[in-house]
């Protein structure tokens, strides 16, 4: 029975191949303690496992997978990668330069003492750095050697061995190190400092302009000898000593009014207001305002809506919630989060938007309207992905990344895979400045073309590698695991150390940048842990999308060097 459902395998490679990536989203649930294995491992290790039983994929199509991460990410990250190159995020886009360009010589240096091959070497990157995007780029960059096929075979079937080695390591160590060991050697208390910093960052007002808790209407009369009796809806607005609520409707007899700044108030109005539930059933007096809470179904019947709206108006890049707050297009609307590079980030005041932040807004139908056409587009839920986009991206950024300049037997440039993840962040950056010239990829669908898009290539490397898998292991498993703790603590001690001294960052932002630099999503949520506080994710965007990119294109840098 088991030997016809080998032959069945052998066969048919397409059923081998979701069978790995099923297997190995099980095995990425599997977690010890707050760690999880993750897709991306599993997914490998159950390549590897179905791999012995000599099953293989064409190499054409784990690329095409690749090609398709690639662009996802780009897209994903290319505003704040095109950020980082400006005055305001250069700062900590060159930390992540210093973290990147650390650990790629770390590799390097212990490849050259231990002997690695290329393929090891960019394994080694791949896993401790935790960039998998690596793994293809270095796999790429060993296709295109002047060796024969069998010799390009078994370096890129290294890759995948001190990447399963190494990526465990990357992870935890970079977890660990920068929410418990950072802090020490900083010598601060970094939940302390975050609080010092949210304190600042509120900008005196007594609460954020975000809507943290749940929105919600209410409706109340105005009783006889109600001290708001001849006032204006503007005037009442405004009293609230940095607490944002509004009037949003009047029934003023039978009819229905909307509520305008200069609308008077008068005894036996009723009156909606909309606010953050704190606001209205602890902070608003209604006896020492002559209200009483009333039942008007007809006055609160109105629709309200909950829209993503991606940032794309100039004017309100580098802008700071609280001057948000006091734009008229904000008026009854409120912040629930923002989203940076696929990361919530702090909603403090002072928080500043980037071009390409998500911003998710709650309020009436007409007045999320006005705020979407004052921030940028609604990036509403829908099954419609412009895949042309998506397609000419990656033809774009492949055709760029093709040449290349040859130094005897040596070729060195770009490669398909760095092209592709150019294209995807260009396409990224100009989605969020000309939302007209490209059509939109939904959220769940980049997750889908990030998620299968890297599953996928991985699933195909571990199936070819498998019989190559185990002697790999256990030949240099050992050294791999010293290898893997150099190449990931040197980089995170030099951006620790450089970030607090030369740049003299905010500790709990250092760490943020520190994180993303590594594109280490598990370290920032023990960072944030240790600190309280969402302060971290303020350094974590522009960081992340350096960080993607130049340990990508390590791995065509450490084939070269290597080579």
């Amino acid at each position: 029975m088991f030997d016809w459902f080998v032959e069945i395998l052998r066969k048919h490679p397409e059923i081998v191949f979701f069978l790995v990536l099923g297997i190995g989203y099980v095995l990425g649930k599997f977690s010890i303690g707050s760690f999880k294995l993750g897709a991306v491992t599993g997914t490998l290790l159950a390549g590897v496992l179905v791999g012995q039983l000599g099953v293989k994929i064409s190499g054409d199509v784990k690329q095409c997978f690749f090609l398709l991460f690639l662009f996802s990410i780009g897209f994903r990250t290319g505003p704040q990668f095109f950020r980082g190159l400006k005055s305001d995020g250069l700062q900590q886009a060159a930390l992540a330069a210093i973290v990147a360009i650390t650990g790629l010589l770390a590799a390097f240096g212990v490849s050259r003492i231990l002997g690695y091959d290329a393929g090891t070497a960019g394994g080694l990157i791949a896993g401790a750095l935790t960039e998998s995007a690596t793994i293809g780029t270095t796999s790429d960059a060993i296709g295109r050697l002047s060796l024969a096929t069998a010799q390009k075979e078994a370096l890129v079937n290294n890759i995948p061995v001190a990447f399963a080695v190494t990526y465990l390591i990357g992870v935890i160590v970079a977890a660990w190190f920068l929410s418990q060991i950072a802090p020490k050697i900083l010598r601060v208390n970094l939940a302390e400092e975050c609080r010092k910093l949210e304190e600042a960052m509120q900008g005196g007002a007594k609460s954020g302009p975000s809507a943290r808790r749940e929105f919600e209407f209410r409706s109340y009369m105005l009783l006889e000898g109600s001290p708001l009796a001849g006032r204006q809806v503007g005037d009442l607005e405004k009293s609230g000593s940095g607490e944002r609520f509004f009037i949003e409707r009047l029934h003023i007899g039978s009819t229905i009014v909307e509520a305008q700044l200069t609308t008077e108030l008068h005894c036996g109005d009723t009156i909606s207001v909309s606010g953050r539930r704190t606001v209205l059933a602890e902070k608003l007096n209604p006896v020492k305002l002559g209200l009483r809470e009333v039942d008007d179904r007809e006055l609160l019947d109105t629709s309200v809506d909950v829209v993503d709206v991606v940032l794309t108006n100039r004017q309100m890049d580098g802008k700071k919630l609280v001057e948000l707050a006091a734009n008229p297009a904000a008026r009854g609307v409120f912040l629930r989060q923002i989203t940076r590079a696929g990361s919530p980030v702090a909603t403090l005041p002072n928080t500043e938007l980037h071009l390409g932040d998500v911003l998710t807004v709650v309020g009436p139908t007409r007045r999320t309207a006005a705020a979407v056409e004052a921030l940028g587009i609604a990036d509403r839920a829908t099954d419609a992905a412009d895949m042309v986009a998506v397609a000419l991206g990656i033809v774009a950024g492949a055709l760029i990344g093709i040449p290349a300049l040859h130094f005897g037997k040596l070729e060195i440039g770009l490669s398909v895979s760095v092209g592709v993840l150019l294209g995807g962040l260009v396409c990224g950056w100009l989605r969020s400045i000309k939302p007209r010239l490209l059509g939109r990829i939904p959220g769940p669908t980049l997750w889908v073309f990030e998620s299968i898009g890297l599953t996928g290539f991985v699933a195909i490397v571990g199936l070819n590698a498998g019989p190559d898998f185990i002697k790999g292991l256990k030949a240099s498993g050992l050294t791999l695991v010293l290898s893997g703790l150099i190449t990931i603590i040197l980089p995170l001690l030099a951006g620790v150390l450089v970030g607090r001294y030369l740049f003299k960052m905010h500790p709990g932002v250092l760490l943020g940048v520190v994180a993303g630099s590594c594109t280490a999503t598990p370290a920032l949520a023990a960072i944030q842990e240790t600190g309280k506080s969402a302060v971290p994710t303020l350094g974590y965007g522009v960081s992340y999308a350096v960080g993607n990119v130049l340990l990508a294109l390590w791995g065509t840098v450490i084939v070269a060097l290597l080579s």
